[in-house]
């Protein structure tokens, strides 16, 4: 079985071909037999797990396993804690509540590889009157676009969405558009992870 993370930057398409000519996975990885694990916008970046395996494909994919992913979230204006303890409790979209989320307000913008984050590109539009905050948000489901509208429902809308956690998997020592095999320790552990956090 092979696993692979990859760094997805922003304006790909998570899977291989498209017909309309977009960039795509073929333009980085040159690995025959794997598939991208869930689904990544493709105007958002960060952490994509790809696989040859249809059972652990179904393990990152499937709702009832619940397992946490991670992104860092860059949205307009600093929310109150009010506005942030709305998306602990979980909330409620046109297809149905969300489950409850973890949120912190970060002190300061993400880092990676003790560095900063790079900058996208394009470089988000941003008004500069208007002051940005940085989240660190985990939810355990992965609906559509889900954490664009769980920020626009609060009055905070989402600018750059970079995705840095996948169970205990993390985008540390890739840089956009790098990937890198996973070992059989770090399989192991995210079969473990996708065990523990099955929703019953």
């Amino acid at each position: 079985m092979r696993v692979l993370r990859f760094w997805k930057p922003y304006g790909v398409l998570a899977k291989f071909t498209d017909p309309n000519g977009r960039p795509t996975l073929a333009s980085y990885i040159d690995m025959p037999g794997v598939y991208a694990a869930g689904r990544l916008d493709m105007d958002s970046e960060g952490l994509l797990l790809l696989t040859d395996s249809g059972p652990l494909d179904a393990r990152l994919t499937q709702p009832r396993y619940a397992h946490p992913r991670t992104y860092w979230v860059q949205v307009e204006r600093v929310p109150s804690e009010e506005a942030l303890e709305r998306l602990r409790q979980g909330i409620m979209l046109k297809d149905g509540p969300t489950r409850p989320a973890q949120v912190v307000l970060m002190d300061e913008p993400p880092r990676v590889n003790d560095e900063p984050l790079p900058e996208r590109e394009p470089p988000i539009r941003q008004r500069k009157t208007v002051p940005t905050a940085w989240l660190a948000l985990t939810l355990t489901e992965g609906r559509n676009r889900q954490v664009r509208r769980m920020t626009a429902a609060i009055g905070h809308p989402t600018l750059r969405l970079v995705r840095c956690e996948i169970g205990p998997i993390a985008l540390d020592g890739l840089q956009p558009g790098g990937w890198a095999l996973l070992t059989a320790g770090e399989v192991e552990r995210l079969r473990r992870s996708l065990s523990r956090h099955r929703h019953l």
